[in-house]
């Protein structure tokens, strides 16, 4: 008979169902995901490139990445996504045992479009009855999907090798030219940091040498100049704008547009 686990549960094979008609965010992506797209699309962008996946579509969402998204339901439909937490334990556990590593650091985008392959299919079906009958997946079994998980990866995708187990931490890389690509990203100051190789105090420091000015107030003003240019130019709505560009709130946004500006945004 099975031992019964006593620790908290993983939760790492997750189950997303929204009848919504789209769901818009952000966030950090702090380890590699494996996603099956069952039903409606979701709308990716890293604030270069804005990627699309279908109903039907399998996807590898990359380690350390800075990500937006808009989740739409299907016509009278719900959207629906399974999605496998790959965390860099047990991707490094699994590359001890199998004698696996990286030959070359990925600098792609933030995710990977996988072909579609029958095993992927059938692997993410067997995980469905757990979750729609809403029983909870045990420590022990996820542990094994996991490894499942990664086996049918690398072998639809034996390249995968140098992206599963590259588990290099990000190097110290160009201030300016990172904050002037994500500075729309809503995220904390020590994510900044540790995406551009920095302690938070270096960051900081740093950031004062290269913008003359603190790293709140620079953000803050980035983000405005960019409201003003799509209201005035592009003709967006400030409700658009807002989310757009990382402010929490549209009465945030709207108090802060009138302070730099004179004029309320709604009035461009």
């Amino acid at each position: 008979m099975l031992k019964q686990d006593k620790e908290p549960i993983l939760q790492q094979i997750k189950h997303s169902c929204y009848i919504t008609r789209s769901r818009e965010g952000e966030q950090f992506v702090p380890e590699h995901v494996f996603s099956y797209q069952i039903a409606g699309s979701i709308q990716i962008t890293d604030g270069e490139h804005t990627y699309h996946v279908k109903e039907g579509d399998f996807r590898l969402s990359k380690r350390n990445h800075l990500i937006k998204f808009i989740k739409s339901p299907p016509p009278n439909g719900e959207y629906r996504a399974l999605s496998i937490y790959l965390d860099q334990q047990t991707l490094r556990n699994f590359s001890m045992e199998y004698g696996l590593k990286s030959e070359k650091h990925d600098t792609d985008g933030p995710f990977i479009a996988l072909k579609p392959n029958g095993l992927y299919k059938s692997f993410m079906e067997s995980l469905l009855p757990y979750q729609q009958s809403g029983h909870t997946i045990s420590n022990e079994l996820q542990r094994l999907k996991l490894r499942e998980a990664i086996l049918i990866l690398l072998q639809g995708n034996p390249e995968l090798k140098d992206v599963l187990f590259d588990f290099s931490e990000p190097g110290k890389i160009d201030l300016e030219g990172f904050m002037n690509k994500n500075y729309q990203f809503n995220v904390e100051l020590k994510r900044f940091a540790y995406l551009t190789g920095r302690s938070l105090a270096t960051f900081k420091r740093d950031f004062e040498k290269t913008f003359h000015t603190t790293p709140g107030k620079w953000l803050q003003q980035r983000r405005l100049q960019q409201a003003h240019y799509l209201i005035k130019q592009k003709k967006q709505a400030p409700s658009e704008v807002y989310l757009e560009l990382g402010f929490e709130d549209l009465s945030h946004f709207s108090f802060a547009f009138k302070k730099a500006f004179g004029v309320a945004p709604s009035k461009v």
